[in-house]
């Protein structure tokens, strides 16, 4: 498990460390009920997601995370294998963004979105209004274990 920054944060960005990443991946993962989990977190810029996003889910617009569960069958992975369970993909240029929208800073605003596809990985969808708001309250539970006010923006927002 580990974070990868394919783009890097400027140095006004007030963005998170992997520490801090991972924290909030573990977090997730041990809410959702799967603690070990083993996923990498993979920072990229809007045209590489919304090409994911395109590629795998057959919706060609910018979005803030995409989530590619890789085990077999979505069975758990066995001791001693190799590679990760999961991946989260998640945009640093949508949370620049949205954290200036908000005016919360980004490190709030990324590790949502490591928070968010970490509980998909787990199980939690938004689809629907009762999916989404399970999701809204497992998301509100481990940000603010992670020191984030829960009441301070939710992943839903104003288009």
């Amino acid at each position: 498990m580990g974070v990868a920054w394919q783009v890097r944060p400027t140095e006004g960005d007030e963005a998170p460390s992997d520490a801090q990443l991972e924290q909030a991946l573990h977090r997730a993962l041990a809410h959702g009920g799967a603690p070990d989990r083993r996923v990498d977190v993979l920072v990229v810029d809007d045209p590489t997601l919304t090409d994911l996003h395109g590629r795998f889910l057959g919706d060609p617009t910018p979005t803030d995370v995409v989530t590619f569960d890789l085990r077999d069958d979505g069975d758990e992975a066995g001791p001693g294998e190799d590679g990760p369970d999961g991946e989260l993909y998640v945009s640093l240029d949508m949370a620049r963004r949205v954290a200036a929208e908000r005016g919360v800073p980004l490190s709030r605003e990324l590790t949502l979105y490591v928070v968010h596809g970490a509980l998909h990985l787990c199980g939690f969808d938004d689809v629907d209004d009762t999916e989404r708001a399970a999701m809204r309250a497992a998301e509100a539970v481990v940000m603010d274990a992670l020191g984030f006010s829960p009441a301070t923006a939710p992943h839903d927002r104003a288009a």
